[in-house]
């Protein structure tokens, strides 16, 4: 019997767990599993670059999780830097072009599995494309980042944008000793926050010595002689640089297949049902940040570009492709992220997420502390809710504060998938003990809070 050919296309979270899982239930007698990687790179963690960057993690090869060397040794017939540059969907066959030889072939498949990723939002600005310039998507990018850094003439950076990506490089290049300025088009830095929580991420970021100026429209990149950035200038102004660095956020990769219409969300993402099977098409997969998943919270489909997701992806799709059954329901909007000390997480949504989707609420903010307030170190965070009208049905909660912060919003992130209400979140049993909480969890203040503001809402 003539075994089955699965191919992927892309070597990272989604495509590699794919490729692994699929083997792992099916032996390469049944299943011939074919990878192509336009990189240099498989399986490893773009987003331990601004730690690595910043000088956290010593090399690029700690953030790799399996080498290409590893999946070959499991029957994986992977092939580095080698382009897929179109599909055949009728045929079930893909073009692809070796970035070294220049050599292009065809290979077909019994099974696809499109896991091409995101590219950085890159504008279409005079100077974008100048050296010292600099995206921050693959491990290349981030070896290119350094280097630059190594041969920039000055010690003056700007970042443009402050999101996850624009907070976390800013870090890093203020721990590289640089002069940092953020540059936001947006009324706070940070716009998975509510603009309230916002404020408190631009007053840290102030208060670390870097200079975030909001509302700034960036025009154009200017460069010196040798055509490397010399500045980037806003409507209002010109800030000098030595680098650039760009955190714009992220777009759906999905160019190779829009040009054979597959279907694609509002979000420009590929849509699947929930095994991860692309719309209208019973042999075709796609995972990771190349697709829109349904928002629990919402109702509709998101992009969000997250390796958590990514890996529960592939692993549902190697299940799937192999035979198996598995299913994505969805996700609630989780992130979190750090800039210093200050920890920034956030889970479902947001207050104009909510009136967008046409849900009435009510809001809770609360100050408290990550441990009791008599224990050494207990240093304050801020916890904001978002509960339904009259239901008190939790819709998203956001805190900003220092250690231990973050990783509360597991706590919310459970309930909004459980579609608990705020009232039912003030009874849940959490871990209590002078160093890890106050009697009342930071968590459940705010639900307390909420609960109140429900109850008020209601009887007006």
């Amino acid at each position: 019997m003539t075994a089955e050919r699965l191919v992927v296309i892309g070597g990272d979270a989604a495509g590699m767990s794919a490729a692994s899982q699929a083997r792992r239930l099916k032996g390469p007698d049944e299943l011939a599993v074919v990878a192509f990687e336009r990189g240099r790179f498989t399986s490893y963690s773009a987003c331990g670059i601004p730690y690595w960057v910043a000088g956290d993690v010593d090399g690029p090869d700690d953030l790799v999780a399996r080498t290409p060397e590893e999946h070959r040794a499991h029957d994986i017939d992977l092939r580095l830097r080698t382009e897929v540059t179109e599909i055949d969907v009728a045929g079930c066959r893909v073009r692809a072009t070796d970035r070294d030889t220049g050599e292009t072939y065809w290979t077909g498949f019994d099974k696809l599995v499109i896991a091409t990723g995101a590219r950085p939002v890159r504008p279409g600005l005079p100077g974008i494309d100048a050296p010292g310039v600099h995206g921050v998507q693959t491990l290349g990018d981030g070896q290119a980042l350094l280097d630059s850094l190594e041969q920039a003439k000055g010690r003056r950076a700007v970042v443009v944008g402050a999101g996850y990506i624009g907070v976390e490089m800013a870090e890093a290049l203020l721990r590289r000793g640089f002069e940092v300025t953020v540059l936001n088009r947006d009324e706070q830095p940070m716009t998975t926050l509510d603009p309230d929580m916002g404020r408190l991420v631009h007053r840290a970021m102030d208060g670390l010595g870097i200079t975030t100026v909001n509302e700034a429209e960036v025009t154009r990149i200017e460069t010196g002689a040798d055509g490397r950035v010399t500045a980037v200038a806003t409507d209002d102004t010109t800030y000098p640089a030595d680098v650039v660095v760009l955190g714009i956020g992220v777009e759906p990769e999905t160019s190779l297949a829009r040009a054979v219409g597959l279907p694609v969300g509002p979000q420009g993402g590929l849509l699947t049902d929930l095994s991860m099977r692309v719309v209208g098409h019973d042999n075709i997969w796609a995972g990771g940040d190349c697709v829109e998943v349904l928002d629990l919270v919402a109702g509709h489909t998101r992009h969000i570009a997250l390796g958590t997701h990514a890996n529960k992806h592939g692993q549902i799709i190697g299940a799937n492709v192999a035979g198996g059954y598995g299913t994505f329901p969805g996700v609630v909007g989780t992130a979190v992220s750090k800039v210093c000390d200050l920890e920034i997480a956030r889970t479902g949504l947001r207050e104009k997420d909510a009136r967008a989707v046409g849900l009435r609420f009510v809001t809770a903010t609360v100050e408290a502390t990550g441990r009791a307030g008599y224990f050494p170190g207990a240093e304050p965070m801020t916890v904001k809710m978002l509960a339904e009208y009259r239901t008190g049905r939790l819709l998203g909660t956001q805190i900003v504060g220092h250690e231990g912060a973050g990783k509360r919003v597991d706590i919310a992130a459970v309930a909004l998938t459980a579609r608990m209400t705020v009232e039912q979140m003030t009874a849940l049993d959490l871990g209590y003990a002078p160093p890890f909480s106050p009697v009342w969890d930071p968590v459940l203040v705010a639900a307390r809070r909420a609960t109140a503001e429900v109850r008020k809402a209601g009887a007006a």
